[in-house]
């Protein structure tokens, strides 16, 4: 056989598996485009109910700040014992109450007493050497002018007299020392309030500064909550927070009443203090958190989990003509609104219809039927 012969074969084969090539990719494409059209004439129409759409409104957001802490008592002491010896009449526990300057228990008082006793009896014995030394120099007075001794006698004993009356003060002092020990043995609530705490037994010697019990006055509690330093300058006296305290269902108000003027040093936070509205059943120790109102600004907003970011900018999903639509958005201020964040969402129409994030994802262009009383 020829070789020109041979490659118009080898051409003709070719030619020959290119077209059925192409015949194969034709009715593949065909086929595609049937199903398509199949799946689209099937497609389901997602049905949405008022629940599952919000609106676009004018809402008044309320910028806030996490607080959290233990509610600690505003008027709070310890009792402790002034002088050292044994405790007695020791006979309050945990849970009772207390008035300002009630005696709460005693120390032992026999050495005091014996030493008050003392203390007296050096202060009489000088009264005795200064009435002593003053007849002494009412006498030397009176020869001095008589002529019978000389001045220098005379300034003698008004040195003795002067001696003697600055022991006596100091004996006298000495009484006083003694006496302010002897009162000191008998201990004293500083301020109304409740036993908190018992830290001594009766029968058991107590040191000086020793702690006896621990007072708390629970009508008043206040909240001390950390803060971070750059959040600092939005927090102002009077500002009100709303709190959620452990054991109690009803949310308690507390208003900012004292600011540290410093940034502690470890956490570089900043302590505010605010002083809880008296209710029933709060009490020391007990955990609260909340939100601290510190601005508000009104705005056009939705709620902010109606707002996807799995693209790369945020976008909501309306309901335009029946059909689903992907609506980008800038987002503006976040707050709060009635207990719900809450997101500003400038430019977008109040009239058109949001789907809420409860639904999650549906693909642009998905049909849309409104249920009987949707929006």
């Amino acid at each position: 056989m020829k070789p020109i012969f041979k490659w118009l074969l080898i051409a003709l084969a070719l030619a020959a598996l290119a077209f059925g090539a192409l015949q194969v990719i034709d009715k593949r494409k065909a086929r595609q485009q049937a199903t398509s059209e199949a799946a689209a004439k099937t497609e389901s129409v997602v049905e949405l109910v008022a629940a599952d759409l919000v609106q676009v409104r004018p809402r008044l957001l309320s910028q806030v700040l996490p607080v959290s802490g233990s509610l600690k008592a505003t008027n709070s002491a310890f009792i402790k014992a002034r002088v050292a010896g044994e405790l007695q009449n020791l006979s309050l526990r945990e849970g009772d109450t207390v008035k300002a300057g009630q005696v709460v228990a005693r120390v032992d008082a026999t050495d005091t007493q014996a030493r008050l006793r003392q203390a007296q009896q050096q202060a009489e014995a000088a009264k005795a050497q200064v009435d002593i030394a003053r007849r002494t120099y009412d006498n030397n007075a009176a020869l001095v002018k008589q002529g019978f001794i000389s001045q220098s006698a005379l300034d003698t004993s008004s040195a003795s007299l002067a001696s003697a009356q600055a022991s006596f003060k100091a004996a006298s002092a000495g009484v006083e020392v003694v006496a302010k020990q002897l009162d000191d043995t008998v201990l004293r609530a500083p301020i109304d309030g409740v036993i908190a705490q018992r830290l001594a037994q009766n029968g058991e010697r107590v040191a000086v500064d020793g702690r006896v019990l621990e007072v708390v006055d629970i009508r008043r509690l206040e909240l001390e909550a950390s803060l971070a330093a750059s959040d600092s300058p939005l927090v102002r006296l009077g500002q009100v927070a709303e709190l959620q305290i452990e054991g109690t269902d009803a949310p308690v108000r507390a208003q900012v009443v004292r600011i540290n003027p410093t940034v502690m040093a470890g956490s570089r936070s900043v302590l505010v203090y605010l002083e809880l509205t008296p209710s029933p059943g709060l009490r020391q120790g007990l955990f609260a958190q909340g939100t601290l109102t510190v601005a508000s600004t009104e705005a056009l907003a939705l709620p902010i989990s109606a707002v996807r970011t799995d693209k790369p900018r945020p976008y909501v999903q309306l309901v335009r003509d029946n059909k689903v639509v992907h609506q980008p958005v800038e987002l503006g201020a976040r707050g709060q609104f009635e207990g719900q964040w809450m997101v500003a969402v400038p430019g977008l129409d109040p009239q058109t219809p949001v789907i809420s994030g409860s639904v999650g994802q549906l693909r642009e262009g998905t049909t849309v039927k409104l249920a009987a009383g949707g929006v």
